[in-house]
């Protein structure tokens, strides 16, 4: 069984096996201790679990009914208690705000077929369920909230900066990396509420 960063993680063919865009995530999470975080798209519950490490309430949701179980069992996997699991189209399912939201957002362009495309496909022009994700985010947003977000070049990061702009959020690129014919980019957004 695999380990990431100290923490053993079940893996399922229908979910998204973390990869250089969790792992820039994961390398720079900026929960603080005692934070209430909420973790967009959790798929094997990675990020989450590694934010429980410091938040007091850790919330994963995923559209992918696999991925919430396969997180659910990662949890108890390495007996963490203050994470909950819920399937939930982005905020569907969620209420209250949050301290830090993080998100891995889909961004291929396309229509997904099979549960492990929604992790990879984010619509026609592979913006859709980010657009969505930025247009929702501020309510569930605590003031002088973080959203972290990982995007990749091909689906415009100037776009996703002046997005959240317009929310009233100050985003920053807070890391970046060159995998193959793009560029993997973290937008860490500051509400200015």
């Amino acid at each position: 069984m695999p380990l990431y960063y100290g923490l053993k993680l079940k893996l399922h063919p229908q979910v998204y096996e973390p990869a250089e865009d969790t792992f820039l995530l994961a390398e720079n999470l900026a929960v603080k201790d005692g934070d209430t975080a909420l973790d967009v798209g959790t798929g094997t519950g990675l990020i989450a679990l590694l934010m429980a490490r410091k938040a007091r309430y850790v919330l994963g949701v995923d559209i992918n009914p696999i991925a919430v179980e396969l997180a659910r069992e990662n949890a108890n996997l390495n007996g963490i208690k203050n994470v909950e699991f819920r399937l939930s189209d982005l905020f569907e399912n969620v209420a209250g705000k949050f301290d830090i939201i993080t998100f891995n957002a889909p961004y291929l362009p396309g229509e997904p077929d099979e549960p492990i495309d929604l992790a990879i496909v984010g619509g026609k022009r592979g913006r859709e369920v980010l657009d969505r994700f930025i247009e929702e985010v501020p309510a569930y947003l605590k003031p002088g909230g973080t959203v972290q977000i990982v995007q990749s070049s091909i689906t415009g990061v100037e776009k996703t900066l002046e997005l959240f702009r317009k929310k009233d959020l100050n985003p920053e690129i807070t890391a970046k990396k060159h995998v193959f014919f793009e560029d993997i980019v973290l937008i860490t957004a500051h509400a200015r509420w």
